[in-house]
């Protein structure tokens, strides 16, 4: 099994601008590799992708150095500037560090829901594409729009949305989120992870039928093949524990075959970043 999406963060010594309000507090607290080996070795989880919490090239040199020390982390997605004018460069400098696979900026924070389709926004994608990464999509539902422009601006560059693009399951409407998920699925260089549910679902009243809707119409939108599991801790520990949010998947996947169970906790992850698992 692979976890396509975790962090790791320390509020000792970093500050991380979306970790406010005393709702956090449970997690705002150091989470190391320690703490990972343990949650992924009592799962069953074989490699994980670390994945940028703050808009921070220091950020991505650690976590690089840290997975290159670390055998269960195989790929981090990082961070940097993607409106810089040396955004190849710096690229370059990072993939040489260490298991680089992809990169990641905080869109849903940009108060421009245009803000993805930003000449020098597409530009730095297309250098995100053309240093052999994918791009991670962080993103509002009033930004889907943008998201689909540079999508279709840049076929050659392979997307992931992340957390089946936030469906307001605690407290929204199925609508426009369902259909906003299934256009962009339409795109055949997207793809999604299966991740980040249980936290936009009631943190202390969920349960796994509250999801099922949901991560059906997400399965029914990009199928199997362009799916992948994300725990997305340790921000899943507000409403559950890693485990239980493996389960929670497994219980969502419980219809497919075997081999599309694999794609989805396995080669979807393995294939798409790429991840270097012997």
């Amino acid at each position: 099994m692979i976890d396509a999406h975790h962090h790791l963060w320390d509020p000792g010594r970093r500050e991380y601008p979306w970790m406010t309000g005393e709702a956090l507090d449970p997690i705002r607290r150091p989470y190391t590799v320690d703490d990972l080996r343990a949650v992924t070795d009592a799962a069953g989880v074989r490699a994980t992708v670390l994945v940028q919490t703050v808009s921070s090239r220091e950020e991505t040199e650690e976590f690089l150095d840290t997975a290159a020390a670390e055998p269960v982390i195989a790929g981090v997605v990082g961070w940097v500037d993607l409106t810089a004018e040396d955004v190849a460069d710096q690229l370059a400098a990072l993939a040489g560090r260490g298991p680089l696979v992809g990169i990641r900026h905080q869109v849903e924070d940009e108060e421009d829901p245009g803000w993805l389709a930003r000449p020098e926004v597409l530009r730095g994608l297309a250098a995100v594409g053309a240093a052999g990464l994918t791009y991670d999509l962080l993103i509002r539902l009033d930004q889907f729009d943008a998201a689909r422009a540079a999508v279709d601006s840049l076929p050659e560059v392979s997307f992931v949305l992340d957390h089946a693009g936030k469906p307001p399951i605690a407290h929204g409407p199925w609508e426009p989120w369902a259909s906003e998920l299934a256009s962009l699925s339409e795109r055949a260089n997207v793809y999604c992870k299966l991740s980040g549910l249980v936290t936009v679902a009631d943190w202390t009243e969920w349960r796994v039928g509250h999801l099922r809707r949901h991560a059906e119409h997400v399965l029914d939108s990009f199928g199997a093949e362009r799916l992948m599991f994300g725990s997305d801790w340790p921000v899943c520990e507000l409403a559950a524990s890693y485990q239980v949010v493996r389960d929670a998947a497994m219980s969502l996947t419980g219809p497919l075959s075997d081999a599309e169970r694999l794609e989805v906790f396995q080669r979807t992850a393995a294939r798409v970043y790429p991840l270097d698992i012997t």
